[in-house]
């Protein structure tokens, strides 16, 4: 027997989810705060439409349910708070489909009794004007292996969607956080993944990726030399119109997701007393961008 399902946040990380499992014959419950009669994946393979509503109340919830997506960005969860209650019981597996490193404390305060699942999202999802989604490659998330990671792989087993459970996933989680983090610098010029070519933005982002992997390696990362040159050589392989969902942000005027994706790496470099002199400018300058004044 499928298990009942929720997507909290139907953007382009839930949208993806929920197609992924409407095409499997598990069409999950869809909660968020715009009403749309139905939600719309566009991929190289086709079409997906998943039928709706988008329901935006949360006494409209059927809950608990066994497990709930949780694909908010970290700014709004306080305002997803409605939703974690009516969805999620003593025995909801809830997995969190957010950046960073610090899902489960963010999302703690909101629950009780819930088993959080962290993850890394792999796949670039794209919300377009008309309020689809384009999927630009694979879909694929990394979970942590644990008693309760069992609940996502059945749920997404078979899908467009494939999971894989992680022994080590500090260290995963921490390598999406360097590639999140230099996804930054593209706020601050207000350009996409082509100004990666660029080698004086190449260097630039090879300094802040080796300032970022020294602080990962001390929060327990087990992360080689290589790791800045090949997440840099990823960016330099994008097309050069490919975003970031932190530029897609800035751009729409929305709250930036700095601390958790940069702040901190200056946070935990400064606990551990390692020296992050890029951080120390980049940070302040993503805050002001996210939120003024001016």
């Amino acid at each position: 027997m499928n298990p009942t399902v929720a997507v909290v946040g139907p953007g382009a990380i839930g949208t993806t989810v929920a197609a992924a499992l409407h095409e499997a014959g598990r069409t999950p419950g869809i909660y968020g705060r715009t009403a749309r009669e139905r939600l719309e994946l566009h991929a190289e393979d086709g079409r997906v439409v998943v039928p709706g509503p988008v329901r935006i109340d949360p006494a409209q919830a059927d809950g608990p349910v066994d497990l709930v997506f949780l694909a908010v960005k970290s700014t709004q969860v306080e305002a997803a708070a409605p939703w974690l209650k009516a969805l999620c019981g003593a025995d909801t597996v809830l997995c969190v489909l957010q950046n960073g490193v610090e899902q489960e404390s963010i999302v703690g305060p909101y629950l009780s009794g819930a088993r959080v699942i962290p993850s890394v999202v792999w796949f670039p999802a794209e919300a377009q004007s008309d309020g689809s989604v384009w999927l630009r490659g694979e879909a694929r998330l990394t979970v942590p292996d644990t008693a309760a990671s069992p609940v996502v792989l059945d749920a997404l087993r078979g899908t467009r969607c494939s999971v894989e459970p992680a022994t080590d996933f500090t260290s995963v989680a921490w390598r999406k956080l360097l590639q999140n983090a230099v996804a930054g610098l593209m706020v601050l010029t207000g350009r996409r993944a082509g100004m990666f070519a660029r080698a004086d933005i190449a260097e630039l982002s090879s300094a802040y990726l080796r300032e970022c992997l020294a602080v990962a390696r001390a929060e327990g990362a087990a992360l080689g030399d290589e790791v800045p040159q090949e997440i840099l050589a990823a960016f330099q392989g994008y097309p050069a119109d490919m975003g970031t969902s932190i530029l897609a942000d800035r751009e729409a005027g929305r709250p930036l997701e700095w601390d958790i994706r940069n702040g901190v790496v200056l946070r935990r470099g400064r606990a551990h007393g390692i020296p992050t002199p890029i951080s120390e400018l980049v940070v302040p300058l993503l805050a002001a961008a996210g939120e003024g004044p001016g």
